[in-house]
């Protein structure tokens, strides 16, 4: 089925403070989530989704965890979690007010990677890129050299557990 969308006006809670409240909104990802184009991610993602099933989670939740996955280095096991705790997540994900529970499952973060696809990560990478220029943290001439590490060889490294190591140090407190 059609994703979530995050109403554009949701209902004011009379008994729970809005995020936008409680946040710095200097903070990087406030500045960040100001500058993704959100908007054509979901018209991009939309139509991948059927009318058949239960809705999908939030395309904006989904595209703001793989974000934050791969900003900071983690697990979909770890970006879930750590995102119950961390306010300025939540905010970036697109939430109104803070949430105390888990916001997927982690494999759903998987199954969203397969169905956007290669192009899919293209274009969340491309809009990353959009975001550093319009920030001018990102200049446009550094765009145009691409620098590839090729450093990723097999090496000859004898680990302790090997046989002939342990011959070797076997030999050698004989003597």
């Amino acid at each position: 089925m059609k994703p979530r969308q995050n109403s554009p006006k949701p209902q004011i809670d009379l008994f729970r403070q809005p995020l936008v409240n409680l946040l710095d909104l200097r903070h990087e990802l406030c500045k960040l989530n100001a500058l993704i184009d959100w908007q054509r991610l979901h018209d991009e993602f939309a139509p991948l989704y059927g009318d058949d099933a239960r809705p999908g989670e939030s395309i904006r939740l989904m595209c703001g965890l793989q974000y934050l996955k791969h900003a900071y280095a983690m697990s979909d096991e770890q970006v879930v979690q750590r995102w119950v705790e961390n306010p300025y997540w939540q905010y970036f994900c697109g939430e109104e007010y803070f949430c105390h529970t888990l916001p997927v499952h982690p494999t759903s973060m998987t199954k969203f990677r397969n169905r956007i696809g290669a192009k899919g990560c293209e274009l969340l990478l491309c809009l990353t890129v959009d975001a550093g220029i319009k920030s001018q943290t990102v200049d446009k001439s550094s765009l145009s050299e691409v620098v590839v590490d090729s450093t990723v060889m097999e090496k000859a490294v004898a680990f302790p557990t090997d046989a002939k190591l342990l011959i070797v140090a076997v030999n050698n407190w004989q003597t």
